[in-house]
C-alpha cells in the first residue's frame, strides 16, 4: 500500500515544488520530475551577465601572493550484489551486509589507517528529492577507519618529489539517488536505481595545495580501490567520483578562507581543472577587495564552459548554500546495532605490500592498476618465481603481446605456472632471456614446457 501511494505523489502548485510525478517503467520506480532548487539556482546563475576579469597571466601574477588549502573526499562505490543495508522487502529492518565491513577494513589498511573496532551508523537527516527516506543512512563521529596517509610521487611534469597527505577518515554509508537536470533549468528527474548502493567515503586531510596533488591522491585511492577488489573505480560509470573544498587566503593569514565545495566531479582531470579555476576565481575577488563575496557553499564544475582566459565566472556556479554538522541533525540509528571488529577478523583480512619486494614505484602502479594482473602476479611468484623477473615479464613482453593482440591478462593463453618455468630456465642459465621471449613469440604468448624443450632442440640441432 505504502508503495502504491509512493508511486501514485504528486506535488500541486500551492506545495514547495512544482507539479511532479512519480511513475513506473519496467515494472520499476525509475524516475520523477520536478522543479527543484538546485536547477534553479544553477540556470539563475547562468542567466547572469558574465563578469568580466583579468587576462590569466595577471591572475597567475596576483595568485603568488596567495596559498589555497584544499581536501577532497573521494566516494567509492564497492563491489557487491546487494545493496547497503537489506536485501529483502521493502519496509523491513535494515541489515547490514557483510561484505560492506570486508571491504571498508580492506580499504581502511590498504591507506594505514587505524580501525575503529566498535563503530556505529547514524542517520544524516536532509530533505532532497534523490533521498526517498528523508535521511541518509551513514557514520558521524565514530567511523570505520580514522588517521591515515597515502604516500605519493608527484609527476616530474608538475614539480615532482614525494608528499605525504593525510586521510582523516573513512566511513560507510549509502548512496542516495541521482538528479538529472533539463538544460533550461525547468525541471529535473531522479534515478533512484542507485539509492541504497554501498560507498566507502575517504575524506583527506586538508593537506594539498594544487589541483594535481588532489588528483593524484584520488588517482591512488582507485588503483588501492582496484587491486583490492574493493570496487572498478570507473569513473565514467560513477563507480567512484569526487567532491573536493578549496580555500584561499593571503601567505601568512592565520585565519583560513572560506571553504568552497564543488560536487561530483567525474574524472581526474576534471578535478585538477576545478580546483585550479576555484582557486583563480576565489584570488580574484580577494585581490580586487571582495572577499566577503565568498560564501560557504556548494558549487557545480561545469566541463563545457572551460576558456582559454579567465574571462568569467560560468566555470564553477552555485549550486546551494553549504549546510552544517547541525543542520544535519545526525542521532544513531536505531534500526543498527554497533559494528564490531575482532583483531581475529582484521588479521584475517591481509593485504599485500608490493614495496616489501624491492619493486619500484613505477612497477608498484602497474601491477596494482588491474586486480586482474596483479593476480596473475602473485600466483606467478607463488610458484617460486624470481620476483623482478615475473614483474618484469609482465610489464614488458606480456603487456605488449596483450595491447598487440587486444586481449585481457584472463585471455591470454600463458598461465602463471608457465611463467615461472621459463622464468626459472632463465635464471638458471638453461636459456637465455632472448631465447625466453623468442619462445613467447612462437607460441603466441604460451611458454609450456613442451614447446619450450621442442624450441631448445631445434636451436641445439641447428648449432651442432
Amino acid at each position: 500500500m505504502a508503495s502504491n501511494i509512493f508511486r501514485r505523489i504528486q506535488n500541486y502548485p500551492l506545495l514547495l515544488y512544482q507539479t511532479a510525478l512519480f511513475r513506473r517503467k519496467n515494472g520499476a520506480l525509475l524516475y520523477c520530475t520536478m522543479k527543484t532548487t538546485e536547477a534553479q539556482t544553477a540556470t539563475q546563475e547562468k542567466q547572469k551577465p558574465p563578469t568580466k576579469v583579468l587576462p590569466r597571466t595577471q591572475i597567475d601574477k596576483i595568485s603568488k601572493d596567495y596559498e589555497a588549502i584544499i581536501g577532497i573526499e573521494t566516494h567509492v562505490q564497492l563491489n557487491n550484489l546487494t545493496k547497503a543495508f537489506c536485501g529483502c522487502m521493502p519496509g523491513a529492518l535494515p541489515v547490514l551486509n557483510s561484505k560492506v565491513i570486508e571491504l571498508a577494513v580492506k580499504l581502511g589498511l590498504a591507506l594505514n589507517c587505524k580501525l575503529s573496532l566498535n563503530s556505529k551508523f547514524d542517520r544524516k537527516q536532509y530533505f532532497y528529492p534523490d533521498l526517498p527516506k528523508g535521511y541518509q543512512l551513514s557514520q558521524f563521529d565514530v567511523p570505520i577507519a580514522s588517521g591515515g596517509y597515502i604516500d605519493l610521487d608527484i609527476p616530474v611534469e608538475f614539480g615532482g618529489g614525494h608528499s605525504r597527505f593525510g586521510t582523516t577518515r573513512v566511513h560507510m554509508e549509502e548512496d542516495a539517488g541521482k538528479l538529472l537536470h533539463s538544460e533550461n533549468g525547468s525541471y529535473s528527474q531522479v534515478d533512484l536505481n542507485r539509492a541504497g548502493v554501498p560507498l566507502l567515503e575517504i575524506v583527506s586531510e586538508p593537506d594539498m595545495r594544487t589541483g594535481v596533488e588532489a588528483a593524484e591522491y584520488a588517482a591512488e585511492i582507485q588503483r588501492l580501490a582496484r587491486y583490492l577488489g574493493v570496487s572498478n573505480g570507473n569513473m565514467q560509470e560513477g563507480s567512484l567520483y569526487c567532491d573536493v573544498n578549496v580555500s584561499v587566503q593571503p601567505i601568512g593569514q592565520s585565519q583560513v578562507g572560506t571553504k568552497v565545495e564543488i560536487k561530483n566531479l567525474n574524472s581526474f582531470s576534471s578535478v585538477s581543472r576545478a580546483i585550479d579555476f576555484e582557486i583563480s576565481r576565489q584570488v580574484l575577488l580577494h585581490s580586487q577587495g571582495q572577499g566577503d563575496q565568498i560564501t560557504q557553499e556548494t558549487r557545480l564544475w561545469e566541463e563545457g564552459a572551460q576558456l582559454p582566459v579567465l574571462n568569467t565566472f560560468l566555470k564553477t556556479v552555485t549550486m546551494r548554500k553549504k549546510e552544517g554538522l547541525s543542520d544535519y541533525q545526525y542521532f544513531p540509528e536505531p534500526d543498527l546495532p554497533g559494528v564490531i571488529l575482532t583483531k581475529e577478523y582484521v588479521n584475517k583480512v591481509k593485504r599485500r605490500r608490493h614495496e616489501k619486494m624491492d619493486l619500484s614505484m613505477q612497477d608498484v602502479l602497474f601491477l596494482a592498476n588491474d586486480i586482474n594482473v596483479a593476480k596473475f602476479f602473485d600466483a606467478t611468484i607463488a610458484k617460486g618465481s624470481d620476483v623482478k623477473l615475473a614483474a618484469n615479464w609482465i610489464m614488458r613482453d606480456i603487456a605488449a603481446y596483450m595491447k598487440n593482440e587486444k586481449l585481457t591478462i584472463n585471455e591470454i593463453k600463458l598461465i602463471p605456472q608457465e611463467l615461472a618455468k621459463l622464468i626459472a630456465s632463465i635464471k638458471g642459465g638453461i636459456i637465455s632471456g632472448k631465447i625466453g621471449k623468442e619462445v613467447m613469440k612462437l607460441s603466441k604468448g604460451k611458454a609450456n614446457p613442451g614447446l619450450l624443450n621442442k624450441i631448445l632442440l631445434e636451436k641445439l640441432n641447428a648449432k651442432s
